[in-house]
């Protein structure tokens, strides 16, 4: 980087320079020509005048140094040229100088010469005779002013050079220095400070990337340690039911069973088998909820017959513990994935009746609220404590353990709940009064994101 800017600096310093030059040769050069002229007027003036006075006899031996002098007659022809002969140069009548001098006693012109081949500088003066004496020089070409200053121009040329590689080097540094002393870690240390003040967006971009790569990898290590507990879980709770199962086969197998045990034991058998069958399936369908139910398919449904169905289904386990399930609400349409509605009312409603008291009920509420489905599940059962709400939804997490291995079910439910409301893009909040019950209540937009 810092090579860059330096080779950056240095270019645009030698096209800076070159640019001056070039623009001072041209100021220069207009200069040198503008005090060329004036001396060329002012000599002029002075011939004309011994013209005057000498006539033809002016001319000789005189030492015209670097002029060229004419005299034209006052009908155009040629008298006298000190660089060709008179009598061969065609009539002047018609150049520009002449026709002024002879209109207003004076006149000039900047022209290429044909005659001698190169520009000329002409000054015209107007004799009393009306003949027009005329001199012209020479214009020094742009190069050759070049090549007379050829010797000071590359002692500065070279000055520049070196110059514009010191400083070049030195801004360059003192530019870098401050980046190559930025501590990433701390980007927050900068803010405000002048010197960074052109980097602070960047600055301020590390920052958040720094943010959002920490919290990434606690999230990372959240879910890898889920995923640990999640396996040790998984193997702790399809261990009981397989255990419960060899053992009592053992004892089936071994002979040691009366007659009158193998009906209680082959139903024990088949109580754990149906157990282990569920933790299967939800251990199935909460894996495909993580991979974001990709393999779903949305269509448009109704909340409120779902929720009777799922009510349906629980109709019997709800009777076998002397508690009641009532649904209320209107139809409510939503585009959903019908699998995932009927498993989160099912899941919500069966929590609701295993952690009820006898005779207590469950109420499953649907209703429209603008472009929302609305479902709430009401029950009158023993009520989550504040301090292990925040758990709920982690798999395998059950608020009474005790209670739980009496009333069966795989710790997963509430965990497929949470997860189908997320691939729904909805919410899910709950209240709760320990030993008076517990109320969850979702919302579901009308057209998630994932359809």
């Amino acid at each position: 980087m810092s090579s860059k800017i330096f080779r950056a600096i240095w270019i645009a310093a030698i096209a800076v320079f070159l640019a001056s030059l070039i623009f001072l040769l041209g100021i220069s050069y207009n200069y040198f020509s503008g005090l060329q002229m004036n001396q060329l007027r002012n000599q002029t003036a002075l011939a004309a005048q011994g013209v005057s006075l000498s006539g033809a006899d002016y001319f000789e031996n005189l030492n015209t140094e670097n002029y060229r002098m004419t005299w034209i007659s006052g009908n155009g022809s040629v008298l006298y040229d000190n660089e060709a002969k008179a009598a061969q140069m065609e009539n002047h009548l018609e150049r520009e100088e002449v026709r002024e001098a002879m209109a207003d006693g004076y006149g000039e012109a900047v022209r290429y010469s044909s005659t001698l081949a190169d520009k000329q500088l002409y000054a015209a003066e107007r004799l009393p005779d009306g003949s027009v004496l005329r001199l012209s020089v020479n214009q020094a070409a742009a190069w050759t002013l070049l090549l007379g200053f050829a010797q000071p121009i590359c002692i500065v040329i070279m000055i520049a050079l070196v110059l514009s590689l010191v400083l070049a080097s030195r801004l360059a540094k003192r530019l870098v220095k401050p980046i190559n002393e930025i501590d990433p870690e701390k980007p927050e240390q900068y803010y405000g400070n002048e010197e960074y003040k052109e980097v602070e967006p960047l600055l301020r971009h590390i920052s958040a990337q720094q943010k959002q790569l920490k919290r990434d990898q606690k999230q990372i290590e959240k879910n890898a340690l889920i995923r640990q507990e999640f396996t040790a879980n998984v193997s702790h709770e399809l261990k009981t039911p397989l255990q419960s199962i060899s053992g009592y086969a053992e004892l089936i197998k071994s002979g040691m069973v009366q007659s009158e045990d193998i009906k209680p034991f082959a139903s024990k058998i088949h109580s754990e088998s149906l157990r282990l069958m569920q933790l299967v399936e939800d251990i199935i369908d909460l894996t495909k909820l993580d991979n974001g139910g990709t393999e779903m398919v949305w269509e448009a449904c109704d909340l409120h017959r779902i929720a009777e169905n799922a009510a349906d289904s629980l109709e019997a386990a709800a009777s076998a513990v002397n508690v009641s399930v009532r649904v209320e609400g209107t139809a409510t349409h939503l585009r959903a994935v019908p699998k995932l509605l009927y498993s989160i009312v099912y899941n919500l409603c069966d929590n609701a009746i295993k952690y009820n008291r006898n005779g207590g009920s469950v109420v499953v509420g649907v209703r429209q609220s603008g472009h929302q489905a609305i479902l709430t599940v009401k029950d009158t059962g023993i009520g989550i404590p504040q301090e292990e709400r925040d758990r709920i939804f982690e798999r395998f997490y059950r608020v009474d353990k005790s209670r739980s291995k009496a009333v069966g079910g795989t710790g997963l439910g509430l965990s497929i709940v949470k997860h189908a409301v997320m691939i729904h893009g909805g919410r899910i909040e709950l209240q709760s009064v320990k030993g008076y019950g517990t109320e969850f209540t979702v919302t579901l937009p009308d057209a998630p994101k994932a359809a």
